[in-house]
């Protein structure tokens, strides 16, 4: 079996690394917002080149917080993709504000600039960008309309940890961007993990006294808070994964540009397209194909861990319904959603285990024809 992500091949390399840390935070007797949690903040906030991180427990809960500390909520609207894990309207809901979706480029996935200022009415507050599968987002094109209409920008980096537009990294260019940790992601933990960054200091402020049930100064409260706090274990490990991140990012890359070189003569598998002037970090490597359903059903028999990232669209779930959403408005949203799928990658994936992907992608596809 080959599978979509090994993480044990990651810990072999640094698993005494790990260790070490892990006990060191044991050890201490401190266990929530301590030192790591505080080094981990300056850290990451270095290396987005931003001037503030706020550590939280989630991803999820990072969109969450971005979006009450700019106080967006009820009546608001958000524009945003359907094209996306469910975290990023969950957090559009939580808050009592409403996701407006805006189709998406039919090559890199991602909201289509061109698809936004169509939706923008009075009650739209903010845009939510998702740099899905590690390829960033048009931003300038975004923050040219953010400004021209005064809109907030939240920076969905979930999946995004290193991506770069222009030189600049994602999530820096918003009012507040977002990060996830969880163990799959680029830069995983082994737990739950998020992270808010931004340059304003104000808003800095009121991300962390909302972490800490809405009080800046223990035992008082100004306002309906939240418990969302990254412990120092998991701090803890991410320092020693950061100082990583480039070169499994850069492993990453060199994989994908492998893969592009596999399919470079079969038409069956349209391969990833990153944008110029950009730098993708391929936490996913999503291609497209036909039959794609019955091809991936025959990949997971013969063992390739590929996955559907994501088979049914925001706007066509249960969960929003109530939007009465046609199907067909977002028409690039719904024909990718039947055509993509996610092959093996992470950065010790070898160049055999690659061979034996591509081999069995287009054996399946042939096959199912």
């Amino acid at each position: 079996m080959i599978p979509i992500l090994d993480s044990k091949r990651q810990y072999a390399k640094i698993g005494k690394e790990l260790e070490k840390a892990v006990v060191e935070v044991m050890q201490s007797g401190q266990y929530i917002l301590g030192k790591n949690n505080k080094e981990f903040e300056a850290e990451f906030a270095s290396y987005c080149t931003t001037k503030y991180a706020v550590a939280l427990n989630s991803g999820t809960d990072a969109l969450h917080i971005a979006l009450r500390a700019l106080d967006i909520g009820e009546g608001d609207e958000v524009i945003t993709t359907a094209f996306t894990f469910v975290a990023t309207t969950e957090a559009i809901g939580i808050v009592g504000a409403k996701p407006v979706f805006a189709d998406i480029d039919k090559d890199t996935f991602n909201i289509d600039p061109d698809k936004i200022e169509e939706l923008i009415t009075p009650k739209t507050k903010a845009i939510i960008p998702v740099h899905l599968y590690g390829q960033p987002c048009e931003m300038d094109k975004i923050m040219d309309i953010a400004k021209r209409h005064n809109l907030k920008v939240i920076e969905d980096a979930c999946q995004a940890v290193g991506a770069e537009y222009k030189g600049q990294k994602v999530g820096s260019f918003g009012d507040f961007g977002c990060f996830s940790f969880y163990p799959t992601k680029n830069l995983g933990t082994m737990g739950d993990g998020g992270m808010l960054v931004t340059n304003d200091e104000s808003l800095r402020n009121r991300a962390v006294a909302l972490r800490n049930h809405g009080g800046a100064v223990r035992y008082y409260h100004d306002e309906i808070g939240v418990n969302s706090r990254l412990d120092e274990i998991q701090a803890a490990i991410l320092r020693v994964k950061l100082p990583y991140i480039d070169e499994w990012n850069a492993a990453r890359k060199a994989n994908a540009e492998y893969y592009n070189e596999l399919f470079k003569d079969c038409d069956d598998v349209v391969t990833p397209v990153e944008l110029h002037d950009t730098k993708c970090i391929y936490h996913q490597y999503t291609v497209k194909i036909p039959a794609r359903d019955a091809v991936h059903k025959m990949l997971v028999e013969n063992g390739v861990g590929a996955m559907l990232y994501y088979p049914v669209p925001l706007h066509m779930q249960k969960v929003h319904k109530y939007l009465n959403i046609p199907e067909n408005s977002l028409p690039n949203t719904v024909e990718n959603t039947k055509l993509v799928i996610s092959l093996p990658m992470f950065p010790e994936l070898t160049r055999e285990e690659q061979q034996t992907v591509a081999k069995t992608l287009m054996d399946c596809i042939k096959a199912c024809k």
